[in-house]
């Protein structure tokens, strides 16, 4: 208990210079910290979102709730929430303070909507921010595409960075709905991003007629019931991505799948998209320390050769 309140009181700190930024705080399924895989713990300022993955051992809450009362003294915390990820419709109740109206994840100047105890994740993903460094600093004026755009995160930080114009796809209208009202609450011209709602491996005439792209992003979830599994689907987006990307262009393949591998997308790529030559992986947040690299979430970048 020592080291999770440790690493809390090291991020929520005065002197943290990142204390308003969102982040993850404690990172305890890399499995760095023996008996603690089970628990993570994001910081949303002000709101403090706790994730239990397993249950706890027996004691292990109770310990966690007593210790709050000191992290909480002069800090700038005003609610705790916390998420049974264990347990069906992965349950989110508040702890101290009551469940926000409105909640956002901060990036710098940007902000963008979260939905604590409406779905499993609450609409950003914190360990995606080496992608999104990535993507804003080649972006400018580029169009991009933002494939499985969820409530588009990445065209929000292209906008922002730049980029001429970018084209979300997703099969959740709900969620480019969110999407859409991230850009309008960030005060981004809405004429330079579009959505699209459909599922992407269905889809590739309507993205294809928005193309050419100078960058696209892949980033889809490792298992979807009905819509997208990485094992056996990821090569259909794979062997898509030359024809819609310029000579010169670049992919970012996104793959959070812990039992499926750096080797995995490598191959995919080259098997299904030889023309995409792989450029680097990117190296992970550093506020997800894994005991095992490759279960990490794998960040793998792309160019298309230059036509000859």
């Amino acid at each position: 208990m020592e080291t999770i309140f440790d690493c809390l009181k090291a991020g929520l700190g005065a002197d943290s210079a990142n204390r308003f930024e969102s982040r993850r705080l404690f990172h305890g399924r890399g499995q760095c910290y023996p008996g603690l895989g089970f628990v993570s713990v994001d910081w949303f300022e002000p709101v403090l979102s706790v994730t239990l993955f397993e249950e706890p051992p027996s004691g292990w809450e109770s310990d966690f709730r007593m210790g709050l009362d000191s992290l909480l003294e002069n800090s700038p915390v005003e609610c705790v929430l916390m998420q049974r990820r264990y347990l069906p419709q992965a349950p989110t109740v508040a702890i101290h303070g009551s469940m926000p109206e409105e909640a956002f994840a901060r990036r710098g100047p940007l902000r963008f909507r979260l939905a604590f105890g409406q779905r499993q994740n609450c609409g950003y993903f914190l360990d995606m921010e080496p992608g999104r460094k990535w993507l804003a600093e080649r972006c400018r004026g580029k169009r991009v595409l933002n494939l499985f755009a969820y409530t588009c995160a990445f065209s929000v930080v292209a906008i922002e960075a730049g980029a001429e114009r970018v084209v979300n796809v997703d099969m959740s209208s709900g969620a480019l709905n969110e999407g859409r009202e991230n850009h309008r609450s960030n005060g981004l011209p809405v004429e330079r991003s579009s959505y699209l709602a459909g599922n992407v491996l269905k889809s590739w005439g309507r993205i294809r007629r928005q193309g050419p792209y100078d960058l696209a992003i892949v980033d889809p979830p490792s298992f979807q019931r009905g819509s997208f599994e990485a094992g056996k689907d990821y090569r259909k987006v794979a062997r898509r991505l030359p024809d819609l990307l310029v000579s010169g262009g670049e992919a970012l393949a996104c793959l959070n799948a812990p039992e499926l591998g750096t080797d995995f997308l490598k191959n995919t790529f080259e098997t299904a998209a030889p023309d995409l030559v792989f450029d680097r992986r990117l190296v992970p947040d550093p506020d997800f320390p894994d005991r095992d690299p490759e279960r990490q979430l794998k960040l793998l970048a792309f160019r298309k050769q230059p036509e000859t």
